[in-house]
């Protein structure tokens, strides 16, 4: 009888975990674990054709963008492809309001308009490799969780440096499976990238943040932009001199769109998943830190969104803020519902009955994973009430743009402090918060930053708990009897950094001796305050419990695989180069809804509205539909899809992914999820969770027929239907 209910326990597990469409799984694998499955699906390459170290292959054409996004080449002079909310950041940093890129778009018809941009690079992975010997030697089992990170660490440092001594090359091991696995990767990383196009914000921002992680999705999320190397075709820093990169491998473009039940492939890296996570964890993130987060983001974005109807100013040195700020915001609303819907706690609660039943079958199992899940329950537990303190120190004391401006110059006030003062390191510390001072003041508006100050505090003094909270929440008790706007005036009207001119001219003649005025600065003691309560309390805890908890799901994971043996798991997801593969697919919602699984450009006029800033209308695209001046994107049925869903498994970081028929051609750009399945980052659920993707007619009809940029899709090799 015990065998039985262990079998039908163990029956329940796989039938909530097993989904044709889940995944994200490494590329250098597929052969040996899913390149059947694929081709059954319709898949018409080999997994030689996906991934190679041998010939080039699709690997070659997928890089990732700015440590955030994914990206593809698309042409043989390193043309590459990305979503407009991937280059939002260097858009905006362009833009002026006598250069107002983000609302009038950019393109560069010619290369020499081509615009640099600073601080942006992206990383192409050359090979990878399994090292979870090299990285485990030495390690045992009697190892604590800090001797076992302090060795893998000193292990994985050597691996590193080795890998790559002699070359340009850059090598990172990460963990896979909470650190049973290691895998070694060799990239090269380009740090000239140049801007080449994007649309208009009411092109490739359509629908905002009310349409964002909604279906249906009308949005031509994409921006163009082109990797410079040097005359050796290797990375190099932005020089006149330098030419387009010419890549191994370049994506073919199809117009040849697709049908339901196509297959696809999306290439990219995603960047966190967290599918293996006990009860409990799932609990605390849902229950608790989300509604926290969403709470305090909310604030924010409500303060920021009416200054930026306000004016047109705020708006350019606000939108990739408040976007960045929204992005999250709403994913976690929508987790937290879908997580709620399939009522997944519960889910995972018959996982671990099936786990703990299977633990007791040996002596073994039951010596090594026994403990684990009341383990897990009684960290957990003492962890949450440093885990929300962390939540309003990051999203509400860090959330604030001076403090988190002011944090820059601890350094300087190091450097002055010190006995005695070297004038080298103040210099260098002045001129690069000159430059920083520049840069911050471009996009800050105090009157927005005083309102989010006002906000936050309050919010951290009501909601932390007083052993946790910033020691300056004494100060304002006592002088300003928790009047947060009183004490948000006073801050603005006397600190030196709250004009930029005169923090410039403070800079230009400081001395260390004036350190103490940097010091006793109203705004430099309230981020001091919450920056020493994060260094000196909220880490060393954060890190205390990290560690047992790290040390129990590495082991709870081993157990998983253990006792899923022969069963093909894939790693969550950690910013590698991933592949997830599905199907063209559309979803219900709800009852009596169904979503047909693209969109078209009648939509995006049928939302027009032009008293709502999202819903407003390209009046060149506007003219062509009304013409019906599609050329030869228009699909079979004479319509202009916009954009498509499908049943990959993506998450943030995927991002600009390329997304691939059968044949390995371009056929969108993936660039969000739908709201009910926002929930697949700690759970998959095959019937709701789909990737939302740009349908790269769209894109090439907006560079072609709106911008008349006719010259970027030349490079392009187009398959025509």
């Amino acid at each position: 009888m015990k065998k039985l209910t262990l079998f039908l326990l163990l029956a329940t597990m796989f039938s909530l975990t097993a989904a044709a469409e889940e995944g994200m799984w490494i590329p250098m694998l597929l052969e040996q674990l899913n390149i059947k499955k694929m081709q059954d699906l319709g898949l018409k390459l080999t997994a030689e054709d996906i991934y190679s170290v041998n010939h080039s292959s699709l690997k070659d054409a997928i890089v990732q963008f700015g440590g955030g996004c994914t990206a593809e080449i698309v042409s043989p002079q390193g043309l590459i492809l990305t979503n407009h909310h991937c280059g939002l950041g260097a858009i905006q940093r362009q833009s002026s309001l006598q250069h107002d890129y983000l609302a009038n778009g950019f393109w560069a018809l010619t290369p020499e308009e081509e615009l640099p941009s600073p601080g942006v690079s992206v990383t192409l992975l050359v090979r990878m490799e399994e090292v979870t010997d090299k990285v485990l030697a030495g390690v045992g089992e009697t190892m604590n969780q800090l001797q076992r990170a302090e060795l893998t660490r000193k292990n994985i440092e050597k691996i590193e440096k080795e890998s790559v001594s002699g070359t340009h090359y850059e090598a990172r091991v990460r963990p896979f499976f909470y650190g049973n696995q290691y895998y070694l990767f060799i990239s090269e990383v380009f740090r000239d990238v140049r801007l080449a196009g994007a649309p208009p914000s009411n092109i490739g921002k359509f629908g905002g943040d009310t349409d964002n992680w909604v279906w249906p999705r009308h949005t031509g999320d994409f921006s163009i932009f082109r990797i410079y190397a040097n005359k050796d075709n290797e990375p190099a820093d932005y020089s006149p001199s330098n030419i387009p990169y010419k890549p191994k491998n370049f994506l073919p473009v199809s117009l040849k769109g697709y049908l339901k039940d196509d297959f696809t492939m999306v290439f990219g890296y995603p960047g966190s998943t967290r599918e293996y996570l006990p009860a409990c964890a799932v609990d605390l993130i849902v229950n608790h830190e989300n509604p926290l987060k969403i709470g305090l983001r909310q604030q924010r974005l409500d303060i920021m969104n009416s200054a930026m109807e306000k004016s047109r100013l705020t708006r350019i040195q606000y939108a990739a803020k408040a976007n960045g700020i929204a992005n999250f915001w709403k994913k976690m609303i929508g987790e937290s519902r879908g997580i709620r819907r399939i009522d997944a706690i519960a889910k995972k609660e018959q996982q671990e009955k099936a786990f703990q039943e299977w633990t007791t079958t040996t002596p073994a199992r039951a010596a090594r994973y026994g403990g684990l899940l009341t383990g897990f329950s009684n960290v957990y537990g003492d962890y949450l009430p440093l885990d929300l303190s962390s939540v309003y120190i990051t999203e509400a004391g860090q959330g604030i743009e001076l403090v988190k401006f002011i944090s820059g110059f601890r350094e300087l006030v190091r450097h002055s402090m010190k006995k005695p003062s070297v004038q080298a390191e103040i210099d260098k510390s002045i001129q690069t918060l000159v430059k920083g001072t520049r840069d911050f003041y471009k996009n800050y508006e105090p009157s927005v930053d005083n309102q989010v100050m006002a906000a936050m505090l309050k919010e951290m003094a009501s909601g932390m708990e007083s052993r946790y909270r910033p020691s300056v929440f004494s100060e304002i008790e006592k002088k300003y009897k928790n009047n947060f706007v009183s004490y948000t005036f006073m801050i603005f009207s006397k600190s030196v950094f709250s004009d930029s001119a005169r923090l410039i001219r403070f800079l230009s003649d400081y001395r260390p001796s004036q350190v103490k005025t940097i010091v006793k600065d109203p705004a430099y003691v309230l981020m001091n305050s919450i920056y020493e309560r994060m260094e000196n309390d909220i880490v060393p805890g954060t890190r205390k419990y990290s560690d047992r908890l790290d040390s129990l799901q590495r082991i709870y994971m081993a157990g998983l695989v253990e006792m899923q043996k022969g069963r093909n798991l894939y790693p969550d997801a950690n910013s590698t180069l991933r592949v997830a593969y599905g199907k063209v697919d559309d979803y219900t919602p709800a009852d009596a809804v169904t979503y047909q699984y693209y969109t078209t450009l009648a939509g995006v006029i049928q939302k027009e509205d032009s008293a709502v800033y999202d819903y407003r209308v390209d009046a060149r695209l506007k003219k062509l539909y009304e013409q019906r001046d599609y050329g030869r994107y228009a699909d079979r049925d004479g319509t202009l899809h916009v954009a498509f869903t499908s049943s990959n498994h993506t998450t943030g970081g995927n991002s600009g992914s390329p997304v691939l028929n059968a044949e390995g051609q371009l056929i969108g750009i993936n660039f969000d999820r739908n709201w009910e399945g926002t929930l697949s980052d700690l759970m998959y659920d095959p019937a709701q969770c789909r990737n939302i993707s740009l349908d790269i007619r769209y894109c090439l009809f907006v560079i072609d027929k709106v911008a008349g940029a006719n010259r970027l899709i030349r490079e392009m090799k187009i398959v025509q239907p």
